[in-house]
């Protein structure tokens, strides 16, 4: 598997006591399969998202990357995991105001080296793939949120990802657009053998989807995805 978590467990703060947010959550994702992830406000989804890429450390439970267990390591090495192994797109873009469109991506592989020349191709064919190409000089004051979220995505998945986390990714782009990102998405996980795990609450990215797992609030007892 590409990606496993085994009997994760997290809780937050609430008043006197803790809300558990994921009660010994199983889920595994197989090289090249795709799988959303559904359910209410409050089930968890984002929350597993953050584990499933070292960003949260659970109450209880392990957490795999392929071969490598993130949980119990160091967050330097949880990051190290992250910038070899894991691409993470949020509803936030999280672009670097400073940075244009191609840069944002070029700047993701900065730390992994290669060919100057190979990583600017890559950058540019990832930019026209998600539609956003002739804005490649554009930083993200300039860009509309649909647009921001597209750079995101193609940022992601610069260093070709084992395991790609997306949050809501047709949030803000619009309808028509919708389409072409889905198939993006689901080309990287086929053709490079990654795991995607994608929220959403737009029924046409679940058609995209190999596998949907619906998460419910936490009331006790074992859930399994």
């Amino acid at each position: 598997m590409s990606v496993r978590l085994e009997s994760v467990t997290v809780t937050y703060p609430d008043g006197d006591g803790r809300r558990t947010v994921l009660d010994r959550v199983d889920l595994a994702v197989a090289p090249g399969e795709f799988v959303g992830l559904t359910g209410p406000s409050g089930s968890g989804k984002s929350t597993l998202l953050a584990v499933a890429g070292g960003l949260l450390r659970p109450d209880s439970g392990r957490v795999w990357i392929g071969d490598t267990e993130l949980t119990g390591r160091s967050t330097e090495r949880a990051a190290a995991v992250r910038r070899r192994s894991i691409g993470i797109v949020f509803q936030d873009a999280n672009l670097l105001p400073s940075l244009t469109a191609v840069d944002q991506l070029l700047f993701a592989t900065a730390l992994r080296g290669g060919r100057p020349a190979q990583r600017r191709e890559r950058a540019r064919a990832l930019l026209e793939e998600v539609g956003v190409a002739a804005r490649a000089g554009r930083r993200p004051e300039q860009l509309s949120g649909g647009e921001r979220q597209r750079v995101a995505i193609a940022r992601a998945l610069m260093n070709e990802p084992a395991v790609l986390l997306v949050d809501e990714p047709t949030a803000s782009i619009d309808p028509a657009q919708t389409d072409a990102v889905m198939r993006l998405l689901a080309e990287q996980t086929r053709r490079h053998g990654c795991a995607l795990v994608m929220v959403t609450h737009d029924p046409a990215a679940v058609a995209a989807c190999d596998r949907v797992v619906r998460m419910a609030e936490t009331g006790g007892g074992r859930r399994s995805a």
